[in-house]
């Protein structure tokens, strides 16, 4: 959508899709580079990519690859990147004339970025290992809601919780909504509430591994409007809203 117009080309590169196909693109050439760890790794050690005229690298949701055990993925990525164009620990990096003296240039230095929602440990050990003099910035107040984010508890007994999320999907019928129970729980929630719903504006997502996230996304991507996104766990309401839905 933006890449186009300024002629920059993009490659997506996940697991459960061709890695051959992937490769092909990336040896096309590329600017920009989006990638899961897994299937990232899997492609600099086959040498379909090579990281070193990288210039800008993005870690998303940094807490949440470390919290599903991603940070010796990460830690693995961030060694294939050239050390050439480091940005030096001494005022040098702080002076803006040289900055903009080698933009343009092979010295130009390499820029490291993390989002994170959350900073444990293991972030800030990851931040300190990989960034020099980094900026630290802060989007709204640390610790709050988003004014935008109303939150709502109800509090009501265990026999009540099927009946109240039933209501609560009629009350928001032209809303688009996502739900996330315990896997524990979902085999005995979901067939029950389906009963009461229209099961065309449902979806349902399960399991693991790479063929069944394929039928996901394609399911995804070529039904019409799913208004109730019901997945196995947070991490999958992540990955389907931000890729799809």
């Amino acid at each position: 959508k933006f890449g186009i117009p300024l002629g920059i080309t993009s490659v997506v590169v996940v697991g459960g899709l061709s890695r051959e196909e992937q490769g092909f693109k990336l040896r096309l050439g590329c600017e920009i580079v989006i990638a899961t760890p897994g299937r990232l790794i899997d492609v600099l050690e086959n040498r379909y990519l090579v990281l070193n005229r990288c210039t800008y690298v993005v870690l998303d949701e940094a807490d949440r690859m470390i919290d599903m055990g991603f940070e010796p993925d990460v830690q693995k990525i961030l060694e294939y990147m050239p050390v050439s164009n480091i940005k030096p620990d001494t005022d040098a990096a702080e002076d803006a004339s040289l900055l903009l003296a080698n933009y343009n240039t092979k010295k130009k230095y390499r820029q490291t970025v993390m989002f994170t929602a959350t900073m444990p440990p293991a972030v800030e050990r990851l931040a300190r290992s990989y960034l020099r003099r980094p900026a630290i910035v802060y989007i709204g107040s640390v610790g709050k809601p988003v004014d935008r984010t109303e939150q709502v508890v109800y509090l009501i007994g265990e026999n009540e919780k099927r009946k109240r999320l039933t209501e609560i999907l009629q009350r928001n019928v032209n809303r688009r909504l996502s739900f996330s129970l315990t896997r524990r729980k979902e085999p005995m929630y979901w067939p029950k509430v389906w009963r009461n719903l229209d099961s065309t504006r449902v979806h349902y997502t399960a399991g693991k591994g790479r063929s069944r996230e394929t039928s996901r996304w394609l399911l995804l991507r070529t039904a019409p409007r799913i208004s109730w996104l019901l997945p196995t766990s947070p991490v999958a309401v992540s990955i389907l809203r931000t890729s799809v839905w």
